[in-house]
């Protein structure tokens, strides 16, 4: 397993090579974040921004979403996977918003979390992005390139990945690596087979550099 000393240098490293690594999700506020990363559970960055700008044309506060038919919001987001659950879950969120928390996006994990379809990875997204409050949110390509690149244990759960990037990473670093581990993922070092060796060279060169 890597040092804290070299994650820390790893993490720094991918940051040279994607100085703009941040959230792909195009918002405008806490609460379009929230719902674009509920969308986002098992599809893509791309196929979620695809639809987000006529979405919240039509649904631009949580009490738009909570008065609107299920079907309704189905029919708008028809083209995400799971678009049936997620409709159910989004309109779920907004009342939930709407009785408990004035219709804000609460700032806290917990809170996040009681909101229906939230779990721990989108409450880290939102706490990180929207409210610049240190959180790692651990998705398929922060899992995979930290096994990859031996910065947690193979077996590691989900949490515990989370876990160990925290004890190993100073917290004003959690969510800059969050982005950086993804941008590295989707745009140097897939999940496809490719020369593995040419990602480490990569940031062994950023490493001395800096």
């Amino acid at each position: 397993m890597l040092s804290k000393k070299k994650t820390i240098q790893v993490i720094e490293a991918m940051g040279a090579i994607f100085p703009e690594a941040k959230c792909e999700l195009i918002h405008r506020n806490a609460f379009e974040l929230l719902i674009s990363v509920m969308l986002s559970a098992q599809a893509t960055d791309v196929s979620v921004n695809r639809i987000t700008p006529k979405l919240f044309e039509s649904y631009p506060t949580p009490e738009d979403f909570a008065k609107s038919p299920i079907e309704e919001i189905q029919e708008h987001i028809k083209t995400i996977g799971l678009y049936r659950n997620k409709a159910k879950y989004i309109k779920g969120c907004c009342e939930k918003l709407i009785s408990d928390f004035n219709g804000q996006v609460p700032k806290t994990r917990t809170e996040l979390e009681s909101l229906p379809g939230v779990g721990r990875k989108s409450a880290n997204v939102v706490l990180s992005v929207s409210f610049d409050i240190p959180a790692i949110a651990v998705d398929t390509h922060v899992e995979r390139v930290t096994k990859r690149l031996k910065i947690v244990p193979q077996k590691a759960s989900v949490r515990e990945v989370e876990e160990v990037l925290m004890k190993k990473l100073p917290p004003e670093l959690w969510g800059k690596a969050h982005h950086r581990l993804i941008f590295f993922g989707r745009y140097q070092c897939p999940a496809r087979k490719h020369d593995h060796e040419k990602c480490i060279a990569l940031l062994e060169s950023h490493m001395t550099e800096s």
